[in-house]
């Protein structure tokens, strides 16, 4: 597995001192969003914010700021107040579309190599299957050059960077000959390979690589966020309601309730009724137990309205007690 997970939820960026962010003169827009991306990137690990991430926030900042304008131009200029006033609440509207939807980042800082350097007969078997699989031609010796490639095999789980994001494996592979074309057998092989991962190991050390996994965390905080504001909940049921006229079962039927919900995954922050067996898992339970709670006779004579409130509230609870991870789509 990689070194360390973490998840970055926005509690760092509600955190942030930024009070001498903004100078004392008039900034622009695009100069604005630049301060905000430096600061909260800085608070993140150095990463770049992901560009749906800023998109989200900003959107969140125009419709909640009577202080930005829907076009929020990059030519548009802000006092010194104004402009510290909408960095503090783009910061706060990053910070939320976090909490909703929490990065994942990887961080590897040398410990699993390490790992693998304190036993002999693990670090000696990897290094076999390594040989093997490249020697494609069986011929028991490989090019010096296949060092590369077994870097790649090995991958984040085994703590070893990508090439394409951490350039200083090919100073490492040069240091040690390893880009080179002379024929190594097994036990040479396996002694390159770890003076390699070696020094790799205490590059890590010094400075960390840090990346974001492709991982969503389902954690229910939109649904509560929904429940907790009653205009829109209302406005999402009669949106529901609306749906109904078109649905030959009416919109009291469970299966059509979890059909309209389905497709609107994305504005509830609800897994992929595709997403895998912890999505169908979730789905199964909610609607199982919700037919368990109130019983075949009381579903019938339930209120519309109510019932899907009742489920809204029953996926917020399920989701916070056991979130769900998926694959960005």
């Amino acid at each position: 597995m990689s070194d360390q997970l973490q998840i970055l939820d926005g509690t760092t960026l509600r955190d942030l001192d930024l009070s001498t962010a903004v100078s004392d003169r008039p900034v622009t827009g695009a100069q604005l969003l630049h301060i905000a991306h430096s600061r909260a990137s800085s608070s993140l690990f150095d990463l770049p914010l992901p560009d749906p991430l800023k998109a989200s926030a900003l959107n969140r900042l125009r419709s909640s700021s009577s202080d930005v304008e829907p076009s929020f131009s990059p030519e548009t200029e802000y006092q010194p107040l104004q402009a510290s006033h909408i960095l503090k609440q783009y910061i706060t509207a990053i910070a939320d579309e976090l909490k909703g939807c929490p990065l994942v980042v990887s961080i590897l800082d040398g410990s699993t190599l390490r790992l693998l350097f304190e036993d002999e007969d693990d670090f000696a078997m990897l290094a076999e299957n390594l040989f093997t699989e490249l020697d494609i031609e069986d011929k028991g010796k490989i090019s010096k050059s296949e060092i590369r490639n077994a870097l790649v095999q090995m991958g984040v789980d085994m703590g070893v960077p990508p090439f394409s994001e951490y350039p200083q494996l090919n100073d490492l592979l040069s240091k040690h000959g390893a880009d080179g074309e002379e024929e190594l057998g097994q036990a040479q092989f396996a002694q390159l390979l770890q003076f390699v991962l070696q020094d790799l190991e205490v590059e890590l050390s010094k400075k960390n690589f840090v990346f974001i996994q492709n991982i969503q965390i389902i954690n229910g905080s939109k649904i509560r966020q929904l429940l907790a504001n009653e205009k829109e909940l209302n406005s999402f049921v009669e949106k529901a309601l609306q749906e109904k006229l078109n649905a030959k079962d009416g919109l009291g039927s469970t299966e059509i309730i979890r059909s309209f919900l389905e497709k609107n995954t994305k504005e509830l922050g609800l897994p992929l009724s595709a997403g895998g067996d912890a999505a169908d898992l979730f789905y199964e339970y909610v609607f199982a137990d919700v037919a368990k709670e109130k019983g075949a006779v009381e579903l019938e004579k339930e209120e519309p309205a109510k019932l899907l409130k009742d489920i809204l509230e029953k996926m917020a609870e399920q989701l916070e007690l056991n979130p769900v991870y998926q694959d960005f789509a």
